[in-house]
C-alpha cells in the first residue's frame, strides 16, 4: 500500500541524464507514476540528447535540460550550474523526485541535488547508505544479486512506492504530420510501402557496438540483389559511413543520414516492415513503435535488448562479455566481428513477408508488440 505522502504527490520530477535510449527505457516507470495518482504532473530533468527525445513522450510533461557536471561527457569547467539548478528546482516546488540510474552510477550527486532543493520525497537505487539524501532508499541489488533488464529495473523502482502500469511498453509517440511526410518521402523515392523494405541503422556511438563496415557492405548488397529496397538512417556523423556503405556495395540506396529529426525518424521506422540496427538509440525507438527489429547486439551490456519487440538479437558469445566499455579492451572485437552477414540476412528475411507489410499506417504503428524472454545469452 503506497504511504500517504506519495500518494499525495502531484508535482514529481524525474531524474534521467543519460541519453536518448536510456530515457526511453525509463518510459514505463514514468507511465506507473502517472498513472497512480490522478493530476500528477511528470517533470523530467535530463541530458540534451534525452531533452531531444521527450517530446515524443506523452507522460512526459515539462522538460529541463540539464549538463549535470557528474555525468560522462559533461563540460568539467562549468561554474554555478549547480546553484542555478537547484534554485531552479527549488522554485518549482516538487513534491517528489525519482532518480534512475544505471547500476554503475551513483545516485547521490542527483540525490543531494534535490536534497538541496527542498524537494521532501526523494527515491532512488543507491549502494551506500545515504542518510538523509534519500527519503527513501532501494538498496542497490546490481549485479551482485540480481541483473534485470534497464526497464525492469527502473520499474522496480516505481514499484517499490506503489507506482504500477499494466501497459509496459516502452512511449514514443510519432505526430501526424511526421508520418505523412515519411508516407510522401519515401514513395517518392521509389519505396512500395505495400511490399517488403528494410531500414538500416548502421552506426553507433560507441565503437565496440559498431557492427564492422565490411559486414554492414555485404548485408547491403545481398539485400539489394534480392530485390529488397534498403534505407539508411544515421545522424550528420554517420553520413560518410553510410556513404561508404553504398559506394562499396556498388548498390542502389536511399540515405537519409542527417536529415531526419526525431519525429521523421520515428516515422520511418515504424513504417518500415523490418529493421537492422546495432544496439543505440533508434533501435529502443522500433522497440517503442513495434518494428520488427535485427539487432547487432555488442555484448557490452546485457541490460539493454529491446523491450516487448519480435526481434532478433544477434551476438558472438565471448569470454569478455559485459564489459560496459565503449571501446573493445581486448581489441579483437569478436561479439560482433563474428556474426556473419549470412545470419543478419537469414533473420531479417524472417520479417519480409506480405502478414508483415501494412496497409494502414496508423494500424501499422500503433500494431501489439510480443515480449521475448530477456537475456538470450548466458550470464557470467
Amino acid at each position: 500500500m503506497m504511504n500517504t505522502a506519495w500518494e499525495n504527490a502531484r508535482n514529481i520530477l524525474c531524474v534521467r541524464l543519460d541519453y536518448l535510449g536510456d530515457v526511453l527505457m525509463c518510459t514505463p516507470a514514468l507511465r506507473a507514476l502517472k498513472e497512480a495518482g490522478p493530476g500528477r504532473t511528470i517533470t523530467l530533468l535530463t541530458s540534451s540528447g534525452g531533452a531531444a527525445v521527450a517530446p515524443f513522450i506523452p507522460e512526459v510533461d515539462t522538460i529541463i535540460e540539464y549538463a549535470a557536471p557528474w555525468m560522462k561527457n559533461s563540460d568539467p569547467h562549468s561554474t554555478g550550474v549547480d546553484l542555478d539548478m537547484m534554485q531552479r528546482l527549488r522554485a518549482a516546488s516538487f513534491d517528489a523526485a525519482v532518480i534512475f540510474t544505471a547500476y554503475s552510477q551513483s545516485a547521490l550527486p542527483a540525490a543531494y541535488l534535490c536534497y538541496l532543493a527542498g524537494i521532501p520525497l526523494r527515491l532512488a537505487h543507491c549502494r551506500e547508505n545515504p542518510y538523509q539524501m534519500l527519503s527513501d532508499w532501494i538498496p542497490e541489488p546490481e549485479p551482485k544479486d540480481t541483473l534485470r533488464h534497464e526497464v525492469r529495473r527502473q520499474l522496480d523502482l516505481v514499484g517499490s512506492v506503489c507506482c504500477y502500469t499494466t501497459d509496459e511498453r516502452l512511449s514514443f509517440r510519432v505526430p501526424k504530420a511526421d508520418v505523412k511526410w515519411a508516407w510522401q518521402r519515401l514513395s517518392g523515392e521509389g519505396i512500395d510501402l505495400h511490399a517488403p523494405w528494410v531500414v538500416i541503422h548502421p552506426g553507433a556511438t560507441a565503437a565496440s557496438r559498431r557492427y564492422p563496415v565490411k559486414h554492414w557492405v555485404k548485408v547491403a548488397k545481398e539485400l539489394d540483389v534480392a530485390g529488397y529496397p534498403v534505407v539508411f538512417t544515421g545522424s550528420v556523423e554517420e553520413t560518410e559511413l553510410i556513404d561508404e556503405i553504398i559506394r562499396r556495395a556498388e548498390m542502389h540506396a536511399i540515405s537519409l543520414a542527417g536529415g531526419l529529426d526525431l519525429g521523421k525518424l520515428g516515422a520511418v521506422i515504424g513504417l518500415a516492415p523490418a529493421m537492422i540496427s546495432s544496439n543505440t538509440g533508434p533501435a529502443h525507438i522500433a522497440a517503442a513503435l513495434g518494428t520488427p527489429l535485427v539487432v547487432l547486439y555488442a555484448l557490452t551490456n546485457p541490460q539493454h535488448t529491446p523491450w516487448q519487440l519480435d526481434s532478433r538479437v544477434l551476438f558472438h558469445d565471448v569470454p569478455c562479455r559485459f564489459c560496459y566499455k565503449s571501446v573493445c579492451p581486448q581489441g579483437h572485437h569478436e561479439c560482433l566481428e563474428k556474426v556473419e552477414p549470412s545470419q543478419v540476412l537469414e533473420a531479417v528475411k524472417q520479417f519480409l513477408h506480405a502478414d508483415t507489410v501494412t496497409c494502414d499506417i496508423p494500424d501499422r504503428i500503433a500494431r501489439p508488440l510480443d515480449a521475448p524472454s530477456f537475456l538470450p545469452f548466458p550470464l557470467p
